[in-house]
């Protein structure tokens, strides 16, 4: 899906997504990442939802957002317990949807200058 915003050269914003790749500003990303509307990470050794632990998100309660959108293709997976009570002790917001979903209200939070982050898990095309 593609999607037409309004000029935001000064933060990141999701401008298309399909199951297997996001496009960030002009970035075309197949593997996990994290974005929030300053920053992109894309060395991120994070596999899938599932398998996420709380390590795995020290940069993301680093920046402290209000709140994290996990997004995963395919279905979005569970949480681990471990990862729900760091982000809940650091009073980090929590939802885990289907990466489309994930990409769309990142996009809504971030145009109401939301601090948000949110971990990406597109499909790898084999």
């Amino acid at each position: 899906m593609k999607f037409t915003l309004e000029p935001t050269a000064d933060r990141n914003v999701i401008r298309s997504y399909s199951d297997s790749e996001v496009r960030v500003g002009e970035r075309a990303l197949q593997s996990p990442f994290i974005v929030t509307p300053h920053e992109l990470y894309t060395d991120w050794p994070a596999t899938s939802v599932s398998a996420l632990r709380a390590d795995d998100l020290e940069r993301v309660l680093e920046w402290q957002p209000e709140v994290l959108l996990i997004g995963g293709a395919g279905g979005p997976g569970a949480l681990s317990g471990e990862v729900r009570r760091a982000l809940a002790a650091r009073g980090i917001g929590c939802e885990v949807m289907h990466l489309g979903a994930a990409c769309r209200t990142y996009n809504v939070l971030v145009s109401e200058q939301r601090a948000v982050a949110a971990a990406l898990f597109p499909l790898r095309a084999t």
